[in-house]
């Protein structure tokens, strides 16, 4: 069981549509957190521990997370999405996105 972890600022529209979304592949596990102090599910080192891959939608979230966690962070893959913050969630074309950003990446068919 591979467990992912989708970051982006407030919790509120990437992360949560990649969390539902990867939640529904056999062998995967996924979550979702926010980075801001007001996010809808607050990043915490629990959930970073937890997480196998974690993925971060904007360079700006690589950037803060290692900045507030670089102790919980040794050995963890962080790879960044570049998906920008113009998508509502669940938005066929966010999804889209992401599929075709992650599933290469852990080797899964669409």
């Amino acid at each position: 069981m591979k467990k992912l972890l989708f970051i982006c600022s407030r919790n509120k529209l990437r992360s949560p549509t990649a969390e539902a979304v990867f939640s529904e592949y056999e062998g995967l596990e996924a979550d979702s957190a926010g980075l801001d102090p007001y996010a809808e599910v607050q990043i915490s080192t629990e959930v970073i521990e937890w997480a196998d891959i974690i993925f971060v939608m904007e360079k700006s979230h690589k950037s803060k997370l290692s900045k507030n966690f670089q102790p919980f962070l040794k050995n963890k893959r962080i790879i960044c999405l570049d998906i920008p913050d113009e998508y509502e969630f669940m938005e066929p074309a966010l999804i889209d996105l992401l599929k075709q950003k992650v599933l290469p990446l852990l080797k899964l068919k669409t």
